[in-house]
């Protein structure tokens, strides 16, 4: 599948699946496009666990595939054949329902988008939660209020979408009926099927500087963290050890490459009215937040001017002492150097 399809869906994850409680998350998000490019294909959808990716499919490919080591092993031929006639259904829905919706929104030629993300979730309290949700052109299109069993139009495009799904209580049930035992049911056999990688725990590692801001005085303190697993995590500045969250900036959670996740949360201040910050990090590989303490660079540059200037002092207390010895002895010790030896500039 292509990287930026790929990367939409990290941050879709990322989006709704908001901090870092959760104990277990199945999550899927289909893509449609009404002229597919390079690296882009007409249909796809990826399926993670816990924020892992474990299964794709593409209309290039034309068949599921597993996306993690464990679903390889542990999934059958025959469950990524079903698999793959499932989803060659779902591509054929949505390859019709991108021209309807074309028409339906007065619109020709040109690059269009159908998406769903669905999943269900355990949480820490143990509740249970699931959605379904769809977007056209990457605006909000329908979502299912679960509870209510009804179905939420975005706008008028839509209304046409609900009244119909509405209608058919059916339809909506099963829907329904997905989420709080299908979804969930397979939900806890790919946690068992995958413990060994998405129970890992690899803590983070964390690294703050700061830089000028753009505004004249103020300092932009960034806190980079790193080498975790799992995704899930919380990250914020602390101001004389109060937590700031409005007055922190958040960057999406996002993979290294090497398998864990790494994150950056940033804030403005005026240095010049305090220096008392803080990052802290939760995770669950910490049995407590894990507290990192910005240092002023002023303070550090001012120490070390002393340092140097201490050395100074003595080098030059050292040089005149040894300067007034040679005087007083007429060099006699520099004279006598030069008599056993050839080397040097002279030789």
């Amino acid at each position: 599948m292509a990287t930026a399809l790929r990367l939409l869906a990290l941050l879709g994850a990322a989006a709704i699946q908001g901090g870092y409680s959760s104990p277990g998350s199945l999550r899927y998000f289909y893509t449609g496009v009404s002229q597919p490019g390079a690296g882009v294909p007409v249909f796809s959808i990826v399926g993670y666990v816990d924020g892992e990716l474990f299964m794709d499919y593409s209309s290039e490919t034309g068949r599921a595939q597993p996306g993690a080591a464990w679903a390889g092993r542990q999934l059958d031929a025959q469950y990524w054949e079903r698999e793959t006639q499932n989803l060659r259904g779902w591509e054929a829905r949505f390859r019709a329902d991108l021209v309807t919706l074309r028409g339906r929104y007065n619109q020709s030629a040109g690059f269009h988008t159908f998406q769903l993300m669905c999943g269900c979730e355990l949480r820490g309290d143990g509740s249970k939660g699931g959605f379904f949700q769809y977007a056209y052109d990457g605006r909000d299109f329908v979502s299912l209020d679960k509870d209510r069993e009804t179905w939420v139009a975005a706008d008028d495009g839509a209304q046409v979408t609900k009244r119909k799904w509405d209608a058919d209580r059916g339809f909506t049930q099963r829907r329904r009926a997905y989420l709080e035992e299908t979804c969930i049911e397979w939900l806890g056999k790919y946690l068992e099927y995958g413990k060994e990688t998405l129970q890992r725990r690899e803590p983070p590692r964390v690294q703050v500087s700061d830089q000028p801001s753009q505004d004249g005085g103020l300092t932009t303190l960034s806190c980079r963290v790193h080498g975790f697993y799992p995704r899930n995590v919380a990250v914020v500045w602390l101001k004389k050890g109060v937590a700031m969250p409005q007055e922190t900036n958040r960057g999406a959670v996002v993979p290294s490459g090497d398998g864990t996740y790494q994150t950056r949360a940033t804030i403005e201040i005026d240095p010049s009215r305090e220096t008392d910050y803080t990052c802290c990090v939760e995770h669950p590989s910490l049995a407590e937040d894990l507290r990192v303490p910005w240092k002023p660079k002023s303070n550090v540059m001012l120490i070390m001017g002393v340092i140097i200037g201490v050395l100074v002092l003595v080098a030059a207390v050292a040089g005149a002492v040894v300067f007034l010895r040679k005087k007083k002895d007429g060099y006699k010790a520099a004279a006598g150097s030069n008599q056993g030896s050839h080397t040097g500039i002279n030789a």
